[in-house]
């Protein structure tokens, strides 16, 4: 049986109730603390707001915004309403936030003024330039006709939009019976959260999922952290990610412990988190965690409280592992697996495995999940030992990929299992080990990307005849992205051009740190492309860059 048939809102409401006064969330940097009564009653007040302004269940509402304190207002308040809250990746640009408010049918759009060298207000308003003259609420646009709200997190006004000041002084005057009506009729079958994750034929495909599919998740995850309420988890991860809301949020929740948050990255400010409020877990990629033990006022800070975490995104170094576990206490240190379409976890280390496995694995199946190797050519189960696609069925596996049955189809079979498109192998003992990918995909850092994404938007540059994106090795980042680039006829393309071009429209993550312009591309007797050649030739072209330099 699962941990849970609640929904996400109930789920909250009686960890409220159960312990009342214990901090649910922290954020250090400002000294900001909310017990799960408050948090509670705060979620409930925008619940009631967004109600207010025509918000209902099954609407979608997207948040584009870093990890400020009211993401997760707005994560249970719709929660609580059977809204659906569409999570933006704090990266994207306006080619990407424009194909994301389209495709997701988005009803309202809550955003931040900017992120890095991301203005938001001034990309929604160029998107969207009937803002300006909008009264709120009553938005028409013509490019985006179910876009009906935007709502700016935070205090300032800004035109055509509330803010969530407004929504809460909203809220304040609705009764408690429109919500409680409101409540009524959810279920944790119904699809409450949905991520745009980037697929191999192009643009990104929105994954849906439910409350039983993500609460479910959180709490094994928790589990195989041996988490009770007395966990304070340290968590710097972004939240538009299964990383932060499923491993992080909820695996939280489900014990009843507390959220010590951060709004972006900064090892400075991990550290400090760390030692203040006694943290005894923290979550990253492998880059983050050497950032933390590689700084040079490491030394300075007490992490003895620290335990467990998990370190997930990218294979990690086993050398960096030995560092986190003797250096930063981290004896229990997890490594989990798994993609945004299975909730997001189906294997995870336990704190009790041997060191091995911990290291070199990425652990057994998840609770209720079944978890088999396939032969990729004939669908065919392997026994341990051989190299095939790790698939996976279970509680989590998502509804399916919005307003896209085909793309559904291709990944979840009738019966039910879900294809990853990496290549695993099982041992003896029931431990799988990630050993490639079958699609065609770049890991940076923990950020997924895939070539045909980027590829197509470089055709839309001028001058540029054909465009192939590869994954070039990286010390720091794991891999890197790298272009290959055809210049039309009359053409002169130089590297920067396309980096320049790039930089304004798309992810920075994304943009192409290597340009190479070639005249041909390496290619099978087929007239199929060697993308390994041309992986090879740029490790080539760089090492002789290098060397004249």
């Amino acid at each position: 049986m699962l941990f849970t048939n609640d929904t996400i809102g109930e789920f909250f409401e009686k960890q409220a109730q159960k312990d009342p006064d214990r901090e649910f969330l922290v954020y250090p940097d400002r000294n900001l603390r909310f017990t799960y009564k408050e948090f509670d009653e705060r979620t409930d007040l925008l619940a009631k707001g967004l109600l207010e302004i025509g918000i209902k269940k099954g609407d979608h509402i997207g948040i584009w915004a870093r990890n400020v304190p009211d993401w997760l207002t707005f994560m249970f308040a719709t929660a609580k309403i059977g809204v659906v809250l569409v999570t933006v990746n704090t990266a994207y640009k306006s080619h990407e936030l424009a194909y994301v408010m389209k495709q997701s049918d988005m009803k309202a759009l809550a955003i931040i003024d900017s992120f890095r060298d991301v203005n938001y207000l001034e990309i929604l308003y160029e998107l969207v330039p009937e803002l300006k003259t909008s009264q709120r609420g009553k938005l028409n646009s013509e490019e985006f006709p179910y876009l009906k709200n935007v709502i700016y997190v935070g205090q300032e006004k800004h035109r055509g939009m509330y803010n969530t000041t407004e929504l809460m002084l909203l809220g304040n005057y609705v009764s408690d019976e429109k919500l409680i009506e409101a409540k009524k009729g959810l279920d944790s079958d119904d699809v409450i959260n949905m991520q745009y994750t980037s697929g191999t034929t192009g643009f990104p495909k929105g994954v849906m999922l439910t409350h039983k599919n993500i609460l479910n998740n959180g709490y094994y995850i928790g589990e195989k952290q041996k988490f009770t309420e007395e966990e304070r988890l340290c968590l710097p991860v972004p939240l538009f990610h299964c990383f932060g809301i499923v491993l992080g949020v909820l695996a939280l929740l489900t014990h009843g412990g507390t959220l010590v948050m951060l709004e972006i990255f900064d090892p400075l400010l991990v550290l400090a988190a760390i030692q203040k409020e006694k943290c005894t877990a923290v979550y990253g990629v492998p880059t983050m965690f050497i950032a933390e033990f590689s700084h040079p006022m490491f030394e300075m800070f007490d992490l003895s409280s620290l335990r467990t975490g998990i370190m997930a995104g990218s294979t990690c170094p086993i050398e960096a592992m030995k560092k986190v576990m003797s250096d930063m206490y981290m004896r229990e240190i997890t490594i989990s697996y798994g993609l945004t379409e299975a909730s997001p976890v189906f294997t995870m280390t336990s704190v009790d495995d041997p060191f091995e496995k911990r290291v070199e694995s990425v652990g057994k199946a998840m609770p209720h999940c079944e978890v088999k190797i396939i032969d990729p050519e004939t669908g065919e189960t392997l026994a341990p030992g051989n190299v095939g696609e790790i698939c996976c069925r279970g509680y989590n596996v998502m509804k399916g990929y919005y307003k896209m049955p085909e793309k559904t189809a291709e990944v979840i079979e009738k019966d039910g299992w879900l294809h990853s498109g990496d290549l695993a192998v099982e041992d003896e003992d029931g431990y799988y080990k990630i050993v490639g990918r079958i699609k065609d995909m770049i890991i940076r850092g923990g950020e997924n990307i895939y070539p045909r994404e980027i590829e197509e938007f470089l055709y839309t540059m001028p001058g540029i005849n054909d465009a192939q994106v590869v994954g070039i090795p990286d010390e720091k980042y794991g891999e890197i992205v790298g272009a290959f680039v055809i210049p039309k006829e009359g053409y002169e393309i130089k590297e920067e051009d396309v980096r320049d071009f790039a930089l304004e429209k798309i992810a920075r993550y994304k943009v192409p740190k290597h340009v190479f312009v070639v005249e041909e591309f390496p290619m099978t007797a087929s007239g199929k492309i060697q993308k390994f050649k041309l992986t090879e030739l740029a490790v080539e072209l760089l090492k002789k860059k290098k060397e004249e330099l």
